[in-house]
């Protein structure tokens, strides 16, 4: 493999990885935080202990799945924490 191919392909792997990533993860800015324990079954935001990503809780409200809320809305939600359990 060329040097202008492996530089091509370096390029492209970390297009995708960047994708991946953006896919899976929520945004996260300043004016948002984790909430755990709120999601309905299968509307986490990304991986918890017990599955392997986004939308893909077992449970409603599970303990280690959670939603990326504005900051401050997490404690006014029952059963919301900004610890996962």
């Amino acid at each position: 493999m060329s040097n202008k191919n492996l530089v091509a392909a370096t390029a492209i792997t970390g297009i995708l990885a960047l994708g991946a990533t953006m896919i899976s993860a929520p945004a996260m800015a300043g004016s948002k935080e984790k909430c755990y324990g709120v999601a309905a079954a299968g509307q986490n935001d990304c991986a918890t202990a017990n599955s392997s990503c986004a939308g893909t809780s077992k449970t409603d409200n599970q303990g280690d799945a959670f939603l990326a809320l504005p900051k401050g809305l997490c404690g006014k939600l029952a059963g919301g924490s900004l610890v996962s359990a």
